[in-house]
């Protein structure tokens, strides 16, 4: 596992050599309430000179005493702050310090509601580990950061013992972001099926759990043609991995797409930004990051997690437009498009981890274009029959601020998705395809009633800032959220 930066819970005084970051709201004269009396003494002054207002964004810079910068920023009113504004001012904080070379830097977490408590303490210890991730596994020389570690001083108040708690498991999330990014992010010369099937392993054995990996045989012998006619252009054969974690009276399955590099196949992408293809096992990577966290963490679940894993290349046996497939569950689907291929891995998947009879099914996926243009890389796109399923997500969603956002899975939309001359065909029309393709996914889910579809296409990545391009890891803090509300609410 790759290290994160070293998290701690300080008391009020600061020390000498630390960087002391402070955020203020407007019209903030007490914005050090929680630092000692020689700390608040030096953020008054730095309030008052400049005549500095808190507006989001402003930022004012001066000394707590030799050797220790004191760095002020705005972050707003109090009734405008959100979760995603708060993992702003914790990345600032961070680059604050990196910026002037500080070994060490102590946030002073802001008094509101979202920053307190546990919510507060683990919202704060995930952005702070998250902001120095750097993916530089394949430099020649690595870029050490001078940052060794960050102390949160907890707003004031009697949740102190909570913020602490909180802290720890922000730590276990972002072990799981870290590790997904790491993986989602490994280029396909490396991270073909095979290779993400022994990091599976590797993850497994370090948790304790039990994992299957089907290959090619096993998948003709179980019909899952899906996977099967995606792998078959490639030379690097298609893998099917199950894990199962944990134990509880519930038991949630996860199903992460992972196609390790998307050519599109016959029907080729063009070559414009195909490199970003390597993030396509995104989904498959961030299941393996929450499985990170749950190993962490004593929640109450069985865990069920699904990988089809397989890589989509042209060559002579590759599937083609044309050909029908028949999938796990019996259906046969006619092939449009080739480029539609993460719903057939997905499609076996889906069937095989509903034959299981979870209770609930969660699968994450980058999918659809379609959903990009609609969100853009702001949020995922939720898709759920089940009303209730989709408002503990969209609750766990405004909690961790990995946007999620509705959209239909009206009749109509699997209408579209009837074959003529199979059961199903993999490509509807123009409009509405990330409901489209959802529509075709819920012909796999039979039997299970709270399921939901995550499209993460767009926030799973960045791909156009050269300084933090990259997997996000987008996902693993949504879905621990959810588990850990649901843990809460069977406790009461």
């Amino acid at each position: 596992m790759p290290a994160i930066l070293d998290i701690t819970v300080s008391g009020r005084r600061v020390g000498g050599g630390v960087h002391l970051v402070v955020g203020a709201f407007v019209g903030d004269r007490e914005a050090s309430g929680a630092l000692d009396a020689r700390a608040r003494k030096a953020v008054a002054h730095l309030l008052a000179r400049g005549r500095f207002g808190g507006d989001e964004h402003e930022r004012r810079d001066g000394e707590l005493g030799p050797g220790t910068a004191l760095t002020l920023f705005g972050l707003g009113r109090p009734s405008d702050l959100t979760s995603r504004k708060l993992r702003q001012f914790i990345e600032r904080a961070v680059d604050a310090a990196s910026g002037a070379g500080a070994a060490r830097l102590a946030i002073a977490v802001p008094t509101h509601e979202l920053a307190g408590g546990e919510a507060g303490g683990l919202r704060a210890a995930r952005d702070a580990a998250l902001a120095t991730y750097r993916f530089d596994a394949y430099r020649a020389k690595k870029k050490r950061p001078a940052l060794r570690g960050v102390a949160l001083i907890a707003p004031p108040g009697g949740s102190a013992p909570a913020f602490r708690r909180g802290v720890e498991a922000g730590l276990a999330v972002a072990a799981g972001a870290v590790w997904a990014r790491d993986l989602a992010n490994t280029p396909p010369n490396v991270a073909t099926p095979a290779w993400m099937a022994a990091r599976a392993r590797e993850g497994a054995r370090r948790w304790r759990a039990r994992i299957q990996v089907l290959g090619p045989p096993e998948l003709r012998r179980r019909g899952m043609g899906g996977i099967l006619a995606v792998g078959s252009g490639s030379q690097h054969p298609p893998r099917l991995v199950r894990i199962e974690l944990g134990r509880g009276p519930r038991t949630v399955a996860l199903v992460g797409k992972g196609v390790t590099f998307d050519t599109g196949g016959i029907s080729i992408k063009p070559s414009s930004q195909m490199d970003e293809m390597k993030w396509d096992k995104c989904g498959a990577a961030a299941v393996l990051g929450i499985l990170e966290t749950l190993s962490r963490l004593d929640l109450p679940f069985k865990v069920r997690a699904y990988l089809p894993l397989a890589e989509n290349m042209p060559d002579g046996a590759a599937y083609r437009p044309g050909d029908i497939v028949t999938l796990a569950n019996g259906k046969t689907v006619e092939i449009l498009n080739t480029d539609a291929e993460g719903r057939m891995i997905l499609a076996d998947a889906l069937a095989w981890a509903s034959s299981e009879r979870p209770d609930a099914l969660l699968e994450y996926s980058t999918l659809t274009g379609s959903c990009v243009v609609a969100l853009g890389h702001t949020g995922a796109g939720l898709f759920s029959p089940d009303d209730e399923l989709a408002g503990e997500l969209l609750a766990a969603a405004d909690e961790t601020g990995e946007r999620l956002w509705r959209l239909p899975l009206w009749e109509e939309f699997l209408d579209e998705m009837r074959g003529a001359h199979a059961d199903l065909k993999n490509s509807g029309g123009r409009w509405g395809g990330a409901s489209t393709a959802a529509a075709f996914l819920s012909q796999f889910v039979s039997g299970t009633a709270r399921w939901a579809h995550l499209d993460i296409a767009g926030p799973a990545y960045v791909g156009e800032s050269k300084e933090h391009r990259g997997a996000t890891g987008y996902g693993v803090a949504l879905t621990v959220a959810w588990l850990r509300r649901l843990a809460s609410a069977a406790r009461r």
